[in-house]
């Protein structure tokens, strides 16, 4: 049964489908680099989901922030509106809407939104104003250069253009809470009606820029609420009011609309001497601050009115989940960007004097990416995932090293520890960081292997804690070794291996005497996995992943001159994938074998599924070719497009945790085609993972299904639409969701592309657009864009190779001309 629901075209097309109207009320884009924390700009263009404080935070909110113009046409009265689209229904507060929400000020009539990450745009729409305006915001991204794609910023840039007959005065402004004080510790500061009062906002300027410095008198320097925030501009003539006026009930927002809308010049000080009739509080004594540009737009003239927003709260608890007040004795560890920068200020300064060049470097990775013959819903996939290495899922500390939860809910981490089988799936950071899951291999191989080479599967260590107690995992465990070849792969760093090489391989040991009972090299044991449960029994999940793991060892048993355990493991392969499909292979895929299936809870029998070739899909990414036989991983693969995938969830049973319904495509984690579902079937089994979804696309697409893989791919995208789901947050277990990192496997197997830098080699096998193909490629010396098209004349085929950061010098290009045919 083909259950390909989509037409060629769809499945093909290169034309953007990213634009979102502005009552898309889910697409939140976000703004901050890896391991800063970061604030989300929605549809609107709102502020929205304050998360700069070292903590997950959906929701969180700062009053009385945002951008706002003014626009005085010669002769005309002056227009005043918020840099928003208006505000979308319900209106349902029992108090009505907050005065911190400034929702009673005017607004843009229309906006629509653009995001191609790392860069966001905003068309704003209203024909009132005598302008035209639109906004653009992005953090530097630079794949292999962390530290410029780790800065605490957002460069937001309003672009202003005169549509009228006569000139136009116009300001631009942008107004924010002094937010220092707030932290994870508690509850949020708005929440419980933090005391802000000793918060001070301060007006700087130097030579090439001038700002507002936003810092707080209470915390000390190792205090877990200290910190510093700034919003500021390359711009010497601007105006500012650095502390909105100290009144009572709604005097301060008052204040600063009337004086800002009456000239779009700011009053540096306001005052009030009436004498109110009821004493209320100020606005929960926040300090509001200031900063416009002002100027004179000619007819048809444009201006681009820069601002950079920066933050810097260098303090994270040390630990993973914690329920403690905001004293001081808390400890402490610092953040990575503490390393460069010592505080937001300077972070502001360092943007702004480098901005040309951290933009044409971001710019290029852009062009690359976006600019390839990739369908867009690929392309999509990829770039909106990116957003999870920068979210307050990933950590990145002092130190260097990468640590992070498996995803975040709403106002705190969600499973601790970089899991090793869930970050398995994850292929973003790998090819575009790779420094940064070298540190996490490092971490699992050095300080959470033990002697006997048991691998704690959740790091502590990174925090100095005690050892994650917990029996391990055989997924996370085998994967971890399959990962620390691509690692080296795509380095070429034998020191690197050389200092993991040993834990590598006491954990590789372990597998033979801890999960395979009866010492036939396949594993029969007791193996707990990604599910979080243990599967019994013969199993090719676990086992593919064993499987992938001997290849890789044997390699990087050879590289370490270690030629015994190299021999060891490719007679453990050899024997043990033979007897594995002998005894799971059932015709068509690969199954659980048990002897009594409901003797334990939460296995899967005959069930087809969409992880038993879970191994292969790692081994497939990092060039390891086949570990099982051909033939059947064609057929198992295909297999599971044909029985679980679903073009409509309408009637489909799930009493589980649901991720997709209604009338919504989506990959189920099993299914039972033939019959045999166990009375309590694994607990996640009739769930929807979408790194699970990019896992079986690539596989699908390596296997040359390339259809079916480009069906799941695009219906993952569907589902994230901006309405029904956030584009740049895919959830599973919390938002941000690290598995579903996969999506970049997608790009490699739709480009053919192997990375092996020990060799200095890459290889190039497109399976689409053959004659005119172009893709974004990195390693971890340089990244670029490979090209390939027929020569009108000759009508042969031309490629190359065009590197647009490092270098990949020495390195030989390989192209499979015979594919190209």
């Amino acid at each position: 049964m083909n259950k390909n629901i989509y037409s060629q075209d769809e499945l093909y097309s290169q034309e953007s489908q990213r634009t979102f109207k502005n009552d898309a009320k889910e697409a939140a884009f976000l703004l901050g680099g890896i391991g800063t924390g970061n604030v989300s700009i929605g549809a609107r263009g709102e502020f929205r989901d304050w998360e700069i404080f070292n903590t997950p935070g959906k929701g969180n909110k700062l009053d009385y922030t945002f951008f706002s113009i003014f626009a005085k046409e010669k002769n005309k009265k002056p227009i005043s509106k918020v840099l928003e689209s208006c505000l979308q229904s319900p209106f349902s507060s029992g108090f009505g809407l907050s005065s911190g929400d400034s929702a009673g000020l005017p607004r843009f009539k229309n906006s629509t939104m653009k995001g191609e990450y790392p860069f966001l745009s905003i068309d704003f729409q209203d024909d009132e104003v005598p302008v035209k305006v639109s906004m653009e915001a992005f953090t530097p991204f630079i794949p292999l250069n962390p530290e410029a794609s780790g800065i605490p910023c957002a460069v937001l840039r309003y672009k202003v253009k005169n549509t009228s007959s006569e000139y136009v005065d116009v300001t631009i402004a942008g107004s924010i809470q002094n937010a220092v004080g707030i932290s994870g510790v508690d509850k949020f500061g708005w929440e419980e009606g933090h005391d802000f009062s000793k918060n001070i906002n301060e007006f700087k300027e130097e030579e090439d820029l001038s700002g507002l410095y936003m810092y707080s008198s209470s915390y000390k320097d190792n205090y877990i609420r200290y910190g510093n925030m700034s919003l500021m501009t390359p711009e010497k003539d601007v105006t500012y009011k650095a502390n909105w006026l100290a009144g009572a009930w709604f005097d301060a927002p008052q204040d600063f609309w009337d004086d800002f809308s009456s000239d779009g010049l700011l009053d540096v000080i306001s005052s009030c001497d009436s004498v109110g009739s009821f004493i209320a509080p100020s606005i929960n004594t926040a300090k509001i601050g200031s900063l416009g540009i002002p100027c004179r737009l000619k007819s048809g003239e444009e201006k681009k009115f820069t601002f950079v927003l920066s933050w810097y709260f260098p303090n994270r608890f040390k630990g993973w989940n914690f329920s403690q007040d905001s004293k001081a004795n808390i400890p402490v560890v610092k953040n990575h960007y503490t390393k460069q920068f010592g505080s937001a200020w300077e972070v502001g300064e360092y943007v702004i004097k480098n901005l040309t060049s951290l933009e044409k470097d971001s710019r290029k990775f852009h062009s690359a990416l976006f600019g390839s013959t990739l369908p867009n819903h690929v392309i999509d996939a990829a770039a909106c995932n990116i957003t999870v290495l920068r979210s307050p899922t990933c950590i990145w500390l002092e130190d260097g090293t990468m640590t992070a939860w498996e995803g975040c809910s709403d106002k705190g981490g969600c499973c601790e520890g970089t899991c090793t089988h869930v970050w398995n799936y994850a292929q973003t950071t790998a090819f575009l960081f790779p420094t940064l899951e070298q540190s996490a291999r490092t971490v699992e191989f050095t300080k959470e292997t033990d002697e006997e080479g048991n691998m704690a599967f959740r790091t502590r260590s990174v925090f100095e804690l005690s050892r994650f107690d917990f029996h391990p995992a055989a997924d996370g465990q085998m994967g971890s070794i399959i990962r620390l070849y691509r690692e080296w792969k795509i380095s070429g760093d034998n020191e690197f291996l050389k200092a993991s090489w040993e834990g590598a391989k006491r954990a590789l040991d372990f597998a033979f005497t801890y999960w395979d009972k009866d010492g036939d090299c396949v594993l029969d044991s007791q193996q707990h996995n990604t599910y979080d449960i243990e599967f019994y029994g013969l199993n090719s999940l676990t086992n593919s992943m064993f499987f992938g793991a001997l290849k890789a060892g044997i390699e990087l048993a050879k590289a370490m001159g270690d030629l015994t355990s190299a021999e060891k493991y490719k007679k453990a392969l050899e024997s043990g994938s033979k007897k594995m499909d002998d005894l799971l292979w059932n015709g068509e895929y690969y199954i659980q074998k048990i002897d009594d299936i409901n003797k334990y809870k939460y296995q899967y029998g005959t069930g087809c599924l969409s992880d038993q070739l879970l191994g292969q899909f790692m081994a497939h990414v990092t060039g390891l070719g086949y570990i099982l036989p051909e033939e059947h991983v064609k057929s198992a693969v295909k297999a599971i497009f044909n029985h679980n995938f679903l073009p409509d969830f309408s009637n489909h049973v799930n009493v589980q945790r649901t991720y997709v319904l209604n009338d919504e495509k989506g990959l189920l984690l099993c299914s039972w085609p033939h019959g045999g579902r166990p009375r309590f079937p694994f607990v996640y089994s009739d769930e929807v993972w979408t790194g699970i979804e990019y896992q079986v696309a690539s596989n699908l697409i390596f296997e040359g299904f390339i259809d079916e893989g480009l069906t799941i791919v695009k219906s993952v995208r569907e589902r994230h639409d901006g309405y029904k789901r956030n584009p740049w947050n895919e959830v599973e277990c919390g938002h941000h969701y690290a598995r579903s990192m996969a999506s970049w496997a997608v790009i490699i197997a739709l480009s053919g592309f192997k990375c092996d830098m020990v060799k200095k080699e890459l290889h190039f096998s497109p399976k689409i657009n053959k004659g005119d193909f172009s893709t974004f490629w990195s390693t971890g010396t340089g990244w670029g864009v490979y090209w390939q098209k027929i020569n009108a004349g000759t009508r042969k085929l031309e490629y190359g190779v065009d590197v647009l950061y490092g270098n990949i010098d020495g390195v030989k290009i390989v192209v499979n001309k015979k594919d190209l045919e």
